[in-house]
């Protein structure tokens, strides 16, 4: 039947087409992943958290110990980057119409969709155009999964903060990996396979967090939104990545993506902020339908990045680097 053929003849499809299927099964009939036992504990959102970590100790046990400087600066960069798209484009679109935005999109639901981050997707992404490095580069890029980077763009960080418990739970699985694959090349060897393996699974899970219902609810509004998540912060985490970086884009298109936990965002700032209260309802159900809209489109986006300015599986077999002004690969 040559399935598993077709499905990766699409951008990014072991992670794409598991994640329409188990959003297309949560949105129609929720309750086959709700039965309770072992299939809720792996095929719906609530097993996401636990297939995303496994992934984590697979390409963790990738690493190798010196690349961890290179790691933290790729997911650095990328981060700050990251905080201009939400943070400069909101500023941007206050100043000139208010907070109120503009086409019913708030400051509020800009900021809190484009300054997030889509860390499953990026990881499956990467996985598939990057290398190890890459992935470990999401210890740093986690911190944007979450309202911190949106309380501090829009002026609350006297009040905002991120635990260091929560930082050290997101990071443990990766370190955890990396340990295992440096003390013993075997196990480096037999963790491997478990990368391509897991991704489908918890592309699923995810999915299964996400209702296409959202998109109904809230309107062009939040597929506008979607699509200026995509352009926004593609262009510019691709352009931090490529300059400063010096890598070939396909890890800032990979970060372009809206978080799902973004979806919790403007209530987390209203809570702070009780000013941006009437903004919440409608905020939410919009940053939730760009969840969708960009889970959609990022993966297209990443290839065309990939195709057009390279990635690992086209970089040059003798020197290992790539032509980052022309995309072509660099020969000496």
């Amino acid at each position: 039947m040559k399935l598993l053929e077709k499905v990766k003849k699409v951008p990014g499809g072991t992670m794409v087409i598991p994640l329409l299927i188990g959003a297309t099964i949560n949105t129609f009939c929720p309750w086959i992943l709700k039965i309770g036992s072992f299939t809720t504990a792996v095929f719906s959102n609530e097993g996401s958290a636990s297939l995303v970590g496994l992934s984590l100790v697979f390409i963790g046990s990738q690493l190798r110990v010196r690349e961890a400087p290179e790691a933290l600066k790729r997911g650095s960069v990328l981060l700050l980057a990251k905080f201009i798209a939400g943070g400069g484009f909101g500023f941007l679109v206050a100043k000139i119409f208010g907070v109120s935005g503009f086409l019913g999109l708030s400051v509020l639901a800009i900021t809190s969709c484009i300054a997030s981050g889509n860390g499953g997707l990026y990881t499956a992404l990467v996985t598939d155009y990057g290398e190890p490095t890459d992935v470990a580069a999401l210890s740093i890029l986690n911190i944007k999964d979450g309202p911190f980077l949106t309380m501090l763009a829009l002026g609350a960080t006297g009040v905002a903060h991120i635990p260091i418990m929560s930082l050290i739970a997101a990071i443990t699985p990766l370190f955890v990996g990396i340990v295992l694959g440096n003390i013993d090349k075997d196990i480096q060897e037999f963790l491997k396979p478990g990368i391509a393996i897991i991704i489908p699974c918890f592309a699923f899970a995810l999915g299964a967090g996400i209702s296409f219902k959202s998109i109904v609810q809230a309107g062009f509004t939040g597929i506008l939104l979607g699509l200026l998540c995509v352009v926004i912060s593609s262009f510019v985490c691709i352009l931090f990545d490529r300059i400063i970086n010096r890598r070939p884009g396909y890890a800032g298109a990979a970060t372009s993506a809206a978080s799902g936990n973004s979806v919790a965002t403007p209530a987390a700032v209203a809570l702070v902020d009780k000013a941006w209260q009437p903004y919440v309802a409608i905020a939410t159900a919009q940053v939730a339908a760009a969840v969708v809209v960009t889970a959609i489109v990022v993966p297209f986006v990443t290839s065309w990045v990939a195709q057009k300015w390279g990635n690992e599986q086209n970089k040059d077999t003798q020197t290992g680097q790539f032509n980052i002004a022309t995309g072509e690969k660099k020969l000496e």
